[in-house]
Order: C-alpha cells, then sequence, then structure tokens
C-alpha cells in the first residue's frame, strides 16, 4: 500500500470527483487541477477518456491525478472508493458527487430496474459515499458539492425516476448542511442547459428549450466549474443550492 502524504499547510488540497471522465464532470477537474487541487477521478466505463485526462494532468503537475473505476450502482461501491481513496490521502478538501444515469423512463412503461438504477447512481451512492468519507472531510473542514437539477422544481416530462432521484439529492444536501453544523459544509450546483445529452439532435427540439431561456442560449461547462470555485473559496456559504440555467426557472 502506498504511504499516505503528510498533510501539511503546503500540500496541495484534495478533490474526488465521481464521473469525471466526460462534461461537465471534466471541466470541473481542469478547474480545480489548475488551482492547485489534487484529484481523485472516478469514472465507470469511460477508460480511454479517464486516462487521457490523467496523462495530460499529470504530465502539468506530477502524480496529482489518480483514478479509479467503479459501478455505481453496486451497494459496495461507495466503500470501494474510500479504501482506494485511503491508500493516498488521510484527508479530503472538496467531495463532488457528480455522476449521474440520466434517461426516459415514462410512467406507462418505465421498470423497477429503472427505479433501482437511477436511485441507486444518483441518490444513494452519494449519501453512503459521503457517509464513508465525513471522517476524511471533517479534517479539512471540507465540503461537499453536489450535482443536482433545475428540473427537481417543475419536473421534466418523461423523466419522473430521474427528477425524484435528483430532489432526494437535493434534500440530503440541505440535510447535510444542517446536521454537520459546520464541520463539513455542502452545497448543490443545479445546471441548466448546458450541455445538450449526447446523441440529441432534433433541432426544433433543442430551439424551444433555448427560448425558454431569458439569456437566449446554452450555458458552457465553465459556468459551473466557475461555480464550483466559487463556492470553494466563500466559507460562509451551506446549504445553498445555486441554480446556473440563464434563468431558465424563471419560466412558467
Amino acid at each position: 500500500m502506498p504511504e499516505l502524504r503528510k498533510q501539511t499547510t503546503e500540500a496541495p488540497k484534495t478533490a474526488l470527483i465521481t464521473g469525471g471522465a466526460h462534461r461537465i464532470g471534466a471541466a470541473i477537474i481542469k478547474a480545480l487541477h489548475q488551482q492547485g487541487f489534487d484529484i481523485f477521478l472516478h469514472f465507470s466505463n469511460s477508460h480511454a477518456a479517464a486516462q487521457a485526462l490523467q496523462k495530460s494532468l499529470n504530465g502539468q503537475r506530477s502524480n496529482s491525478c489518480f483514478i479509479f473505476s467503479c459501478d455505481l450502482s453496486e451497494n459496495e461501491a461507495p466503500q470501494k472508493i474510500s479504501q482506494w481513496l485511503l491508500q493516498h490521502i488521510n484527508s479530503l478538501d472538496l467531495l463532488i458527487n457528480n455522476a449521474s444515469v440520466f434517461y426516459d423512463t415514462p410512467w406507462q412503461t418505465a421498470t423497477y430496474d429503472d427505479w433501482q438504477k437511477m436511485m441507486s447512481i444518483n441518490s444513494q451512492s452519494p449519501f453512503f459515499l459521503t457517509q464513508a468519507l465525513l471522517p476524511l472531510l471533517s479534517k479539512t473542514s471540507g465540503q461537499v458539492i453536489n450535482l443536482i437539477d433545475i428540473h427537481v422544481e417543475r419536473g421534466l416530462a418523461k423523466h419522473p425516476i430521474y427528477c425524484a432521484s435528483k430532489a432526494a439529492l437535493k434534500s440530503l444536501t440541505l440535510s447535510l448542511a444542517k446536521d454537520l453544523k459546520g464541520k463539513v459544509r455542502c452545497n448543490g450546483i443545479s445546471p441548466g442547459a448546458i450541455l445538450w445529452p449526447e446523441q440529441e439532435n432534433n433541432l426544433e427540439a433543442q430551439q424551444e428549450i433555448i427560448n425558454k431561456i431569458p439569456l437566449g442560449h446554452l450555458g458552457d461547462v465553465q459556468d459551473i466549474s466557475d461555480t464550483v470555485l466559487f463556492l470553494m473559496n466563500n466559507s460562509y456559504i451551506n446549504g445553498q443550492i445555486i441554480n446556473i440555467d440563464g434563468g431558465r426557472t424563471l419560466h412558467s
């Protein structure tokens, strides 16, 4: 087992991000790494993307990015991730529960398997991973940031299970912020239209969404990563859910 890195005031801050190989997760990782964080990147199946990102970051700063593959739908996943993390560090500054599964589950055809998969990855896994890492986060008065979704407020057609799973994550965010009484802060970020879902090419549907955004355009992954940095740099924000949506939630 590798030696634990000695934690000193000069040591880099540390961040664990789930689902960090692509899209928003990868943008957050790059932003944190630029700020001097050592990165612990969890991924599920995106081996090539995770390895490429690790190689890039370690090329910029040696031994600053570590990767680990694990299926978050497994009950043992939080323990596996925490055990891997403890091979490298004995404290943690930031946990970002970013990993998520998203697909249609219409009321008429949704299955028990759909329910179990979405709930386990989108809300159950963040709960138990946070629970497992509280001792490491408490050592630094660290922070948990959960990636939620603006659709927990008004729902999204054909996605009742997804919305329910993210609503659960929002509730857990508020509960942790209250229950830990400052030992660990917890906040949430709710993205609006930042990236189109993979393989989404319905231009008419895309334009309909953009028409409901007062700013009139999609956001950018940097809008999310900038908000992560803002939350890390402001130690008096706790129990807040920040919508990054160009005003989309104003549309009724």
